[in-house]
């Protein structure tokens, strides 16, 4: 597992921000080593492919895939494998799983055509919408529903019933540009009329949803802001960090992080992806797989499900409210 974090105002906490983030790389580095270990490492700083070998026809195309650091690395590999795995051999195409630490890196990647596929959250999916025409073929439905929300998470044994608990406290973001773990958050502050560095006593990003978990779990941290899916996820799953949280407040639904094609993409392989991921329910193989992510669907998206998320980062683009009363509520 390997995740990167880094404080957002150092300034006279320095010395505790550095403290806090020291427990954490070593607590991420002793559980990355304790499990999954034969699963193969990417290595971010030198910007690799991790290229699924296992079966590899070179006389077959292949399908350039790019999943967003919404989990770590391992677990990453571990959620999608099957579901990348599945979409490939429809098309009859061999799989390079694509990593990168951060949402704006597969944003580039899509932004370059250097990606036929990826799975990325809703915040940059909006945003890269905006600015480049993303194109998104597919929202999974879960529990019934085409939408998502953040989750406000403390430790089950803390006192803190609120956001406005938190004041002077630790938090951990997920990704800069996470929705759920990041936008979210700071739009709940912003209508407070406080910014995270005046609000918080330190602030660390995990880069990704299930190291904030973790970190919670394990009072590294006080509070984080989490997908609710994933949290979902691992409560039904894997409860072992989530079991050890608490949900205080939950954000207003917004539509699901997509599956975004490069708009390079053939029409006629398009065509076909998006008729086999949307068709995938009715397969037996694809609805045991989709089972097994607590996915019943994937659906085609509507831009009603994303206008929430446009309408929240055009009011987080406007200046800060200096100051702000804590006691005001969102």
């Amino acid at each position: 597992m390997n995740a990167g974090m880094k404080p957002s105002f150092p300034l006279q906490r320095n010395h505790l921000s550095v403290t806090l983030l020291s427990a954490f790389w070593m607590l991420v580095s002793f559980t990355s080593c304790s499990r999954d270990t034969d699963y193969k490492q990417v290595d971010f700083s030198q910007k690799t492919e991790a290229l699924r070998t296992e079966g590899v026809n070179s006389g077959r195309q292949t399908l350039r895939v790019a999943v967003a650091a919404m989990v770590s690395p391992k677990e990453t590999f571990i959620y999608y494998r099957e579901l990348i795995d599945y979409i490939g051999a429809k098309l009859d195409r061999d799989v390079v799983l694509v990593q990168r630490k951060t949402y704006g890196e597969v944003n580039d990647l899509l932004t370059r055509e250097h990606i036929d596929l990826a799975f990325i959250c809703t915040g940059p999916f909006v945003t890269g919408n905006e600015k480049f025409g993303f194109e998104a073929i597919a929202t999974p439905v879960i529990r019934g529903q085409p939408v998502y929300q953040s989750y406000l998470i403390v430790h089950r044994d803390s006192p803190f019933h609120a956001l406005e608990d938190l004041k002077g406290r630790d938090f951990a973001f997920t990704d800069p540009d996470s929705n759920t773990g990041a936008m979210v958050p700071r739009y709940w502050l912003k209508q407070m009329g406080v910014k995270p560095e005046t609000f918080f006593r330190t602030v660390i990003y995990t880069y990704s949803h299930d190291n904030a978990i973790m970190a919670v779990a394990k009072k590294l941290v006080d509070a984080a802001a989490v997908d609710g899916h994933l949290w979902e996820y691992y409560q039904l799953r894997n409860d072992f960090y989530s079991g050890k949280t608490h949900v205080i407040k939950k954000s207003e639904p917004f539509g699901s992080p997509p599956l975004v094609i490069s708009n390079a993409m053939d029409p006629g392989l398009k065509s076909t992806l998006v008729h086999v991921v949307l068709t995938m329910h009715e397969d037996p193989e694809g609805l045991r797989i989709l089972t097994g992510l607590l996915i019943d669907r994937f659906e085609a998206p509507r831009a009603e499900w994303y206008a929430p998320v446009k309408t929240m980062l055009d009011r987080l683009s406007q200046d800060d409210t200096e100051g702000g009363d804590v006691s005001k509520k969102p």
